[in-house]
């Protein structure tokens, strides 16, 4: 149960409308979803077909919600493309390789839920991979619009600690939210590194697609999009315009050093091996092409992972090297390393109900004892990679209702919520007579914006 049920704002929903845009299931070609399709909502340039929110009220039902209505889903995909057209209007734009990123990885999720098989995908959809794909990155690029756009609006909003006192008084006794079993887990994560047999591999290969790309055989877009393995190979590695400083330092260096029309040599990153052809550049602004190869790795790469995170399991068990040191030391988790190695849960509490975890990681501490670290084992990190962990089973709390103290940070972040909804309520009030919007009549008696 979350305690930002509580929340009593007139808007109090609209942190959570965002999933909504979000294809996180398989429903989406679901028999209910036959449906003689119109528009139903206007905002400014864009609008919300029937199905949209057919759609969006079955993946709320799918989830369990069953409490919220379709008119508050409508509301909520009018709320969503308010926010866009306003982003439209205020020049808040998402960087095209930064929706990419985001697509390839919402790509894998729908695809491990048809089974990891494309085809499956295919046919449940009646689309090809390719159609699925531009679908679901319209849903991506508006998601993000409407996450910058709020972002935006509410980044100033703090509270105080007297704020959260007096939030966590205002919640009725009887309503307060009972939490689950929670624990406290720690990660260290070693990534394999790049032998060296497989780096020269790949700058050969490089240099040859280089050499085809200089001679004017075949152009770098094409070659882009037979060899690149980034989200910007099908567009033949372009990736539009980009702000100096958005880029990793190794890669906007060999950029910056080129000029137009120039091919760089192979240049390593932490998402592998590329080569670059600026294309143009306009002050702080430049636009650039690449082709990037990522390494495989041998079961040797993994060997020494393994070793190295067993020497540092070894020093923090003999004392001699606390976990959140090495964890801030030597993590390759960027997520988590800042944090002494720890896995947050939504609110940013160290502590996480174990409903939340994803059941590798669930049944991985099942068989281990509080206060031990685990085996190095291998595991598929967030963006599809794999890499050796060892897991630390800190502490362990009993199911409980909510308190101030052990609990501060969850409440510390509804109270922030209830505040930002009612800063975006505000803030709805005001744009809403700033762009168009129309409601089909057949929805009169939801009170759209109202």
């Amino acid at each position: 149960m979350k305690i930002l049920k509580y929340i009593n704002s007139k808007k109090g929903q609209l942190l959570i409308l965002i999933p909504f845009l979000v294809m996180g299931n398989l429903v989406a070609q679901s028999p209910e979803l036959t449906v003689i399709d119109k528009i139903i909502a206007k905002v400014d340039n864009y609008i919300v077909l029937k199905s949209d929110l057919e759609r969006s009220y079955l993946q709320v039902q799918s989830g369990g919600d069953y409490k919220t209505t379709k008119c508050q889903v409508l509301e909520g995909l009018v709320l969503n493309k308010l926010m866009v057209a306003k982003a439209e209007i205020d020049s808040i734009v998402v960087e095209e390789d930064m929706i990419d990123r985001t697509l390839d990885m919402r790509m894998k999720g729908v695809i491990a839920q048809a089974g990891g098989d494309p085809k499956k995908l295919e046919e449940v959809f009646g689309k090809s991979m390719e159609e699925i794909r531009e679908d679901l990155r319209d849903q991506v690029k508006e998601q993000m619009l409407v996450e910058q756009m709020q972002s935006t609006i509410t980044e100033t909003i703090t509270v105080t600690p007297a704020e959260v006192k007096r939030f966590f008084k205002n919640i009725p006794k009887d309503s307060l939210p009972y939490f689950s079993t929670e624990v406290e887990i720690g990660q260290i994560v070693k990534k394999p590194v790049v032998s060296a047999e497989e780096k020269e591999r790949i700058e050969n290969s490089l240099i040859k697609i280089r050499d085809e790309a200089l001679s004017g055989t075949t152009s770098f877009q094409v070659l882009a999009g037979r060899h690149s393995d980034g989200p910007s190979g099908p567009r033949g590695g372009d990736l539009g315009d980009v702000e100096r400083g958005q880029m990793v330092p190794e890669f906007e260096a060999a950029a910056l050093k080129l000029k137009n029309g120039e091919i760089s040599l192979p240049v390593e990153t932490e998402f592998g091996f590329h080569i670059i052809q600026m294309v143009d550049r306009r002050g702080n602004i430049y636009n650039a092409r690449h082709i990037l190869i990522q390494p495989k790795y041998s079961d040797k790469d993994f060997d020494v992972a393994y070793e190295f995170l067993d020497s540092i399991k070894n020093l923090v068990e003999i004392d001699s090297l606390s976990f959140d040191r090495a964890a801030k030391k030597y993590s390759d988790d960027k997520a988590t390393s800042s944090n002494g190695g720890f896995i947050r849960d939504q609110t940013g509490a160290n502590r996480i109900s174990v409903s939340e975890l994803d059941p590798g990681l669930f049944f991985i501490i099942d068989t281990m004892t509080v206060g031990s670290i685990s085996e190095p084992m291998k595991f598929t990190m967030a963006d599809g990679k794999e890499a050796m962990r060892v897991i630390y089973y800190k502490s362990k709390l009993k199911p409980h209702q909510a308190d101030l103290d052990k609990d501060y940070q969850k409440i510390y972040m509804a109270a922030l919520n209830a505040k930002k909804s009612k800063v975006m309520s505000d803030w709805f009030e005001v744009s809403k007579h700033e762009v168009y919007v129309e409601i089909d009549p057949e929805y009169k008696d939801c009170k759209i914006l109202q």
